[in-house]
């Protein structure tokens, strides 16, 4: 069954503009399809979204730019609802198996790396302490090395939001970053395991197939930590917790953005664990 003429709210900087817009009947899960988003022209991406290369390098958004994030009240799973969170140039959408507990991830996105992100995001609404946690597989084995799927605690729905994330990158990274305030760039601590043709130099044979496939998050009051699990070993904390504020209530979550502006590459996240509690990583 289709949904139509569905109102919602797209906010930034404390304002609140209601916006109606039509949706065709396309059955879920492919929300971001019921936009109609095929028949407008696509937006250009602009040149400092391009990931690198050769000849260019990726650079933060000007300081002004932002996007409102697309918001769907459509649970999926355990999540309460879906967004697109900084308006990538292509829509994303995402899939739950309910008899395997998958839940597939497609998204275009440039980065959610400096001052605002683009990347397709599964949420639910939560306070207090988090345990959140899940396997990782990228299906395409040729997609961009710097694509990321991410476990992220976001005060609110808009580019810039404050946030605390875990991410697992193509080639093998992990990360544990923070978005201290809003507009500001991201902070992290990167840990390179393994992975073919990782970023940092030349991987000894004996790692080149060594790669995180379980990452998890822990909120305990301000302080978040990352817990990894290489090759099936029981969850274990990695580095230490970073100290970030958010506040009342907030979204918890998963999400992919393929690193790519205008291409749509995908991510499977199963086995989730979402507990509204410390220590239940696993």
């Amino acid at each position: 069954m289709g949904i139509h003429n569905v109102p919602f709210l797209l906010k930034r900087g404390g304002r609140a503009s209601v916006l109606a817009i039509l949706l065709s009947a396309a059955p879920y899960p492919d929300l971001a399809q019921e936009t109609n988003a095929s028949e407008k022209p696509k937006p250009a991406a602009p040149a400092w979204a391009q990931p690198g290369s050769a000849t260019h390098v990726q650079v933060a958004p000007p300081a002004d730019f932002h996007r409102p994030s697309r918001n769907f009240d459509t649970p999926i799973g355990i999540f309460e609802g879906q967004s697109d969170i900084g308006s990538a140039v292509l829509p994303g959408s995402a899939s739950y198996a309910a008899g395997t507990g998958r839940y597939t991830i497609h998204s275009a996105g440039y980065n959610v790396w400096y001052t605002r992100d683009e990347f397709r995001y599964l949420w639910k609404r939560m306070s207090g302490d988090v345990s959140l946690a899940a396997d990782i597989e990228f299906p395409d084995p040729n997609g961009y090395g710097d694509r990321k799927a991410v476990l992220i605690i976001r005060q609110d729905l808009d580019d810039d939001s404050q946030e605390a994330i875990a991410a697992l990158h193509g080639l093998g990274m992990i990360q544990l970053g923070q978005r201290a305030e809003k507009n500001v760039r991201v902070k992290d601590m990167e840990f390179r395991i393994g992975g073919r043709g990782r970023p940092g130099g030349a991987t000894p044979d004996s790692l080149v197939n060594v790669m995180a496939r379980r990452i998890g998050i822990e909120k305990h009051g301000d302080s978040f930590a990352l817990f990894v699990s290489v090759e099936g070993e029981p969850m274990h904390q990695f580095g230490p917790p970073i100290t970030v504020r958010i506040d009342g209530s907030f979204y918890v979550g998963i999400g992919f953005c393929s690193h790519l502006p205008d291409k749509i590459d995908s991510a499977v996240l199963s086995h989730v664990v979402l507990e509204n509690s410390a220590g239940k990583v696993r």
